[in-house]
């Protein structure tokens, strides 16, 4: 049985949602601050979290920035879309505006708890000297750092996470627009542009192909 975390103080939401969750087969736990959240992190390791922003004690991006390799669906009143991107940007893998519908929060439940665990398992990815170090964000040649833009790294993650694939333009724009929702089917090929010549101009090689009327792949 998949476990899923509630961290919100409105107890009226809490109970709507454990009984959601529970009528669709979930176990739960259940948490109503921030402070109390962590502590009943340490003893147990929930499949999926679901976070209120505001909080007492520590508020909802304080949590967010404690919790590591488990999935947080944030569920706010907070609709602003520059709160999202940072929010996302910093670990969230989606994020729900209140009031919802309580089918399309199990959905989103649902497509997380079914993504593959490579991301969380894999601490490194690397296609000859083209190094990824996925904790830390960071991108390597042999030994120069490439600055990447948050959506151009979203990209090449994918793209690395399937090294031998051609990676249609519409898996592409699904996949990332978690992370970078600016991304738009008229920027993707600017982006993948210009992380291709980023990557280029660093190991002096090209390191993606575009596959004609497709999408992209690694050279390998």
């Amino acid at each position: 049985m998949k476990t899923i975390f509630i961290i919100d103080d409105d107890v009226y939401i809490g109970d709507m949602l454990e009984e959601v969750l529970t009528k669709e087969g979930y176990g739960v736990m259940r948490a109503y601050s921030g402070s109390e959240a962590l502590l009943v992190l340490e003893s147990g390791r929930p499949d999926l979290i679901l976070l209120d922003l505001m909080l007492p004690g520590l508020n909802g991006e304080e949590v967010l920035s404690k919790i590591k390799e488990i999935p947080v669906i944030v569920v706010s009143a907070k609709a602003d879309i520059e709160d999202k991107v940072t929010l996302l940007s910093d670990g969230a893998v989606d994020y729900v505006t209140k009031p919802f519908d309580c089918r399309e929060l199990i959905a989103r439940i649902e497509v997380q708890l079914r993504r593959p665990s490579i991301e969380k398992q894999t601490a490194f990815l690397q296609l000859e000297d083209l190094v990824m170090d996925v904790e830390a964000h960071r991108v390597c040649i042999d030994t120069e750092t490439v600055k990447l833009t948050r959506t151009e790294y979203a990209i090449l993650k994918l793209l690395m996470l399937n090294p031998t694939q051609v990676v249609p333009k519409s898996i592409i724009l699904d996949r990332i627009s978690e992370d970078t929702p600016d991304c738009m089917e008229s920027s993707l090929k600017v982006h993948v542009s210009n992380l291709r010549k980023k990557l280029r101009e660093a190991g002096g090689r090209e390191y993606i192909e575009s596959v004609w009327g497709i999408g992209f792949k690694m050279i390998t």
